[in-house]
């Protein structure tokens, strides 16, 4: 058998054609052939010591059968194509095969031949990407290092864009966005723009650890950011993080993001921008050039790669896209008002001196304790100085205090009759101002609730009868004295207006007669 080892072994030493044959004792024929077949495989020494000259022959020479034999010989690249996608195994390929021998007359070889053998042809070949990571399996997430200036066109003060960058292994498509910042708003926007910008979801979502999207990451359990967690779910996707200090779990990303570095943050180092505007324009523009740049050893670019092997296998998009919320504790007040760190919104007062769930989204206010919702509310886009609070979640004296304004008295008198909203009407105009008749008011209601609208009624009409400035005093005195409402005031009888009441007879018995 032809020394192939050797072959390829004087080759890399730099030894002539002519040289190697008479080395090898192969003919010079033999060794061009070789060679030849060996840069067409990228194949080149050194090769790993289990790898024989037979196992090169049937690589060199897939057709070629050794005498006597009548095995199946095994179609390296259509197992290898049918590896990548979604839930092939070799044991499925292996049992394929075995049918397809028994149907051509031949022997199949046993699943640990078969195995072992596609292994060390791609170990070989080098043929380890596609097997490795699965078509439309895995999107991996992390932050770029480098960092992009932009400048106020007023002030002149220097910001800083930051780069998300998230990488398909499998076709190596890139999705790059400038941010900001490096908080969870922009963490979670930028899942959605990648899942947007791919037209899929990856079944598995590899990050990093940072606090925005891990919140613990132990041997024992991974514990995720509540808003995390809820953007996976809602895309069906599973967060599985990389292991802490372990950056070849999600090493194309890692590669991605030097590879990032150097095509978008030092190719646009000249540049001097003037607003993040246009700081996210270049990078778009950047991103662009690198989906579409050609791979340097096999052919197409990572666009081509992502339509052809990829975009087929990645699970639907949602008809509408993640609504991106935050997750905050706060413990709540005497006055029952929680804050969204601009405007305060109530919670039933029941809650006071518990620790209460807040989610908080670009419209919405939502309260959670243990699990459920006690309310929600609509968030407001600007600062106000009264909080958001709902009537339902004061307690009674409360609510009772906070009805009190002008027109709810007079509604209210106006249910009890038309006397007792005169009543109230002058209540409210005997001071400068309406506030200085609220407390009369208030007793007013008070008296309503003790003796009822019908008695309140009819002793406001006897009060009207004899005065134009009521008092409540007067209005309880009578309410107490006089049992019954259909009962006609009693009058004092004034027809002796110097208030004397004692006659002429008293005062001679107490003069003399005894």
């Amino acid at each position: 058998m032809t020394n192939y080892r050797e072959i390829l072994r004087l080759k890399s030493l730099g030894y002539s054609q002519r040289s190697i044959a008479s080395g090898a004792k192969a003919s010079r024929n033999t060794v061009c052939e070789v060679l030849k077949n060996a840069e067409q495989m990228n194949l080149a020494w050194p090769l790993d010591d289990d790898v024989t000259n037979a196992d090169l022959e049937k690589l060199f020479y897939p057709k070629r059968k050794a005498a006597g034999s009548s095995y199946a010989e095994l179609n390296y690249d259509y197992i290898h194509k049918e590896l990548s996608k979604k839930g092939v195994t070799l044991t499925l390929l292996w049992q394929e095969y075995c049918e397809r021998a028994y149907a051509n007359g031949e022997i199949p070889y046993m699943s640990t031949q078969f195995g072992d053998k596609y292994r060390r042809w791609a170990r070989v070949t080098k043929a380890t990407m596609r097997v490795t990571h699965k078509p439309g399996d895995t999107m991996q997430v992390d932050w770029a290092g480098g960092t992009i200036p932009y400048y106020d066109s007023v002030t002149g003060e220097q910001y800083k864009a930051y780069l998300f960058v998230a990488a398909l292994p499998c076709s190596c498509y890139l999705y790059v966005e400038a941010c900001t910042d490096m908080k969870q708003e922009n963490w979670l926007m930028c899942h959605i723009h990648a899942y947007e910008y791919f037209g899929g979801v990856t079944r598995v979502l590899v990050p990093d650890n940072l606090k925005t999207g891990v919140t613990a990451n132990t041997r024992y359990e991974t514990q995720l950011n509540e808003s995390y967690r809820e953007l996976a779910e809602y895309y069906g996707t599973a967060i599985v993080p990389a292991r802490v200090r372990k950056p070849q779990d999600k090493g194309l990303v890692e590669r991605s993001v030097g590879f990032s570095t150097t095509w978008i943050t030092a190719a646009l180092r000249e540049y001097k921008f003037f607003s993040f505007a246009e700081v996210k324009q270049a990078v778009a523009e950047r991103l662009e050039l690198i989906n579409t740049k050609s791979f340097q050893k096999r052919p197409g670019c990572r666009r081509d790669a992502f339509l052809s092997e990829e975009k087929e296998f990645m699970l639907p998009l949602p008809k509408r896209p993640y609504e991106p919320s935050v997750w905050k504790q706060q413990t709540v007040g005497n006055d029952y008002l929680i804050s969204d760190g601009l405007n305060k919104y109530s919670v039933p007062f029941d809650l006071i001196g518990e620790q209460v769930q807040i989610r908080l989204t670009k419209d919405l206010v939502e309260v959670y304790f243990k699990g459920c919702r006690m309310t929600s509310h609509k968030r407001l886009e600007k600062y106000s100085i009264q909080p958001v609070v709902k009537s339902e979640h004061m307690p009674s004296n409360h609510r009772e205090y906070l009805n009190c304004n002008a027109d709810e008295f007079k509604q209210w008198a106006a249910t009890v009759g038309k006397s007792a909203k005169e009543v109230v009407d002058r209540f409210l105009t005997s001071g400068s101002i309406p506030e200085q008749g609220y407390k009369a008011c208030v007793s007013l209601t008070k008296l309503s609730k003790r003796y009822g609208k019908k008695k309140l009624e009819n002793a406001c009409e006897r009060m009207l009868a004899f005065s134009s400035s009521p008092s409540i005093r007067t209005i309880t005195t009578l309410l107490k004295n006089n049992k019954d409402p259909e009962k006609p005031l009693k009058r004092a009888d004034n027809s002796n207006k110097y208030g004397i009441t004692r006659g002429a007879a008293y005062w001679r018995k107490a003069g003399g007669e005894k």
